[in-house]
């Protein structure tokens, strides 16, 4: 179970490792679009943004829908959600002992500047 959430965790960043990719899903969230209109913006060819689009759908990160000649993508959330919740578990473990460190180091900065003043007296 672990191997399989971290290889879809894995998947998930190297997706987003991408700006071009990033830049898909960031279109997507608007709504829905298809391939040509997600590339439309982009200076590379349709065929090198369908396989970003196929790296965001092995990735979990988008749905694609075809209907007759035209594929319709849509951003799919719930691996974004998984993997902030993954983030924010090491942010709330990094944050407190950040804070741990500016009380420490707070307290030994005024005991300095305590024992600087004191010198000087």
């Amino acid at each position: 179970m672990v191997e399989h959430a971290n290889s879809e965790l894995d998947g998930v960043f190297s997706a987003l490792a991408d700006p071009t990719r990033r830049a898909i899903l960031r279109a997507l969230s608007s709504g829905p679009a298809t391939i040509n209109e997600i590339a439309r913006p982009f200076p590379v060819s349709l065929n090198a943004v369908s396989k970003h689009v196929m790296v965001l759908e092995r990735a979990g990160l988008l749905r694609r829908n075809i209907q007759g000649r035209e594929h319709h993508c849509r951003i799919n959330a719930r691996p974004l959600r998984e993997a902030n919740a993954w983030l924010e578990h090491y942010r709330e473990f990094w944050e407190l002992r950040l804070d741990a460190l500016e009380v420490y180091v707070g307290r030994k900065f005024k005991a300095a500047k305590r024992e600087a003043h004191g010198k000087v007296r």
